[in-house]
């Protein structure tokens, strides 16, 4: 399969439905880039460790830099994510699919974003990937519940192993810092949640961006008449279109999420946010190495509860905590039911 990038342009001038796809894909990497990468830096602007514009900012150039080298290193999350499901044969039907799913998700992210509740873009994604596959196959038989297994996998590691660092990692930085002058402290912890925030938008970046260019190749594939994206390296003008569009998207903000993140959810101080975002980016790496896709949202909204614990459970505002899990609960139904309908309404119509 050709994947050079004169050959991509002649395929989006010739093919209306390949042109639709990319332009829901680089949609929904920078809805994305807008609605979850304000999750990386929101303890570090809460905090006043940096100035919201600043921090914007520095996240882009972070989520570039980590959607562009991660790929490169370990695209193992892309692979999963384009081996998930199966469209079936008819890569007509599958191209039209495809973008089926993605306009369900981004129907579904704006509209939480408008509410200003962090969604999770990756499980939009799962679900309307998995609803458009139903829908063309009449049953779960387009499902690979193999990849699939990963997907409940990366929902346990992010919920769990989310808590359980944030609580462990805060715990040991308050028992080291515990005897120590808290204006020292203070100033250390300003730089080194700076480094945290960078660390998780980079993690965010390796994450999210390589799911949304295992969706963006394997709408290449079905183009060219190619049923999976099996054996083909992934080209480097394609990590680069994504990074691209995701800093563009990280750019814009997202102000509303970073006070329901690192304000309204627990109150933190520097070095509990310092605690929170070096957790969260480690488990992001863990499961990005292993090839697990999970939610940065998940991830770093459960490490602040498990570093808010560590004070006291009460500290945890359990009125926002409820309000973004029953988001996460209505995604994977949202989602797939919306891309279902839409599936089928576009393979009727084209």
């Amino acid at each position: 399969m050709d994947v050079s990038f004169s050959t991509f342009l002649q395929g989006i001038v010739s093919n209306p439905i390949l042109l639709i796809t990319v332009a829901l894909t680089l949609g929904v990497i920078f809805v994305n880039g807008w609605t979850d990468a304000p999750n990386a830096i929101a303890t570090c602007i809460t905090t006043r460790c940096m100035g919201t514009r600043n921090a914007i900012w520095m996240s882009a150039v972070f989520n570039f830099l980590g959607v562009f080298v991660m790929t490169q290193i370990n695209s193992s999350v892309a692979s999963t994510i384009s081996n998930m499901v199966d469209f079936g044969g008819n890569t007509h039907e599958a191209l039209i699919a495809l973008c089926a799913a993605l306009f369900s998700i981004v129907v579904y992210s704006v509209g939480a974003s408008y509410l200003g509740i962090p969604t999770s873009e990756s499980h939009s994604l799962i679900a309307g990937l998995t609803g458009a596959a139903i829908a063309i196959h009449g049953s779960m038989d387009g499902v690979n519940m193999g990849e699939w297994a990963k997907v409940l996998y990366g929902l346990v590691l992010s919920l769990v192993l989310g808590f359980a660092i944030g609580w462990i990692v805060c715990k040991v930085v308050s028992l080291i810092c515990q005897n120590m002058d808290r204006r020292k402290t203070n100033t250390f912890f300003t730089g080194a949640q700076i480094f945290g925030a960078a660390a998780m938008s980079f993690m965010h970046g390796a994450q999210d961006g390589q799911k949304f260019i295992g969706v963006l190749f394997l709408g290449i594939a079905f183009s060219n008449g190619q049923g999976s994206v099996n054996g083909v390296s992934i080209p480097i003008w394609l990590m680069l279109l994504c990074s691209v569009v995701m800093a563009t998207g990280t750019s814009v903000g997202g102000e509303k999420i970073i006070k329901s993140v690192g304000m309204d959810m627990v109150k933190l101080e520097k070095y509990q946010g310092f605690s929170a975002d070096l957790a969260a980016a480690f488990c992001l790496l863990a499961s990005t190495l292993l090839g697990i896709p999970v939610s940065t949202t998940h991830t770093k909204t459960t490490a602040i509860m498990g570093v808010g614990a560590v004070r006291r459970f009460s500290a945890i505002n359990l009125g926002v905590v409820k309000d973004m899990m029953l988001t996460w609960i209505f995604t994977f139904p949202g989602c797939g039911l919306i891309s279902f309908v839409m599936a089928k309404l576009f393979i009727a119509i084209f």
